[in-house]
């Protein structure tokens, strides 16, 4: 493939990502998914379904990402579903399932953009990403926990899918351990 067959491809793809973007936030917010995707009503239909509530947490966890809901909200539900423990095993199984989801989409559409780019201030951003990409994507998960920005960005980096999963998981195990304490404690009150 010629180089500007490549180029014209890469923003082929950037484009339809925007664009995959754009839809699936307006169908969020067009058939009141986002609206519905609360806290209250995540919770209320995991206890609902009984065994099958957790199967259903997930695809609306992964669903909800996607459409960009915020993930505490879904974390908070399992918490609050299931208590402290079992919460956080579920908030975290369903983080990663979410991020996982969100991961696959975007690389499947966007490609890999961020691995080729030739400005120097991108490059030297992204050296941290290549030389220890585990340890760089916890202190993000860290910092911006669940950012649908930070799935697109890392999706369409060169980072691996391991990679990606491991500091995700990393990086989210301290923030929801302390959200299961929090939200456990602050509506038990």
């Amino acid at each position: 493939m010629s180089e500007t067959n490549a180029a014209r491809t890469k923003w082929l793809r950037i484009g339809a990502l925007i664009a995959l973007t754009v839809t699936l936030i307006a169908i969020g917010h067009a058939t009141g998914v986002t609206e519905h995707l609360t806290r209250e009503r995540i919770q209320a239909t995991m206890l609902e379904l009984g065994a099958l509530g957790f199967f259903a947490y997930l695809a609306m966890f992964a669903v909800g990402e996607l459409v960009h809901v915020p993930g505490m909200v879904f974390v908070a539900a399992a918490i609050l579903a299931y208590g402290p423990v079992t919460g956080f095993a579920a908030g975290m199984v369903g983080a990663l399932v979410s991020l996982t989801v969100s991961f696959y989409v975007v690389r499947m559409v966007g490609g890999q953009p961020l691995g080729d780019v030739e400005r120097p201030l991108l490059k030297r951003m992204l050296a941290h990403l290549d030389a220890r990409p585990v340890i760089t994507i916890a202190v993000l998960r860290l910092l911006v926990q669940m950012l649908p920005a930070l799935n697109y960005a890392l999706a369409m980096s060169k980072v691996r899918f391991r990679d990606y999963l491991a500091g995700s998981m990393l990086g989210l195990v301290p923030v929801i351990a302390i959200a299961a304490l929090a939200f456990d404690w602050l509506f038990a009150q």
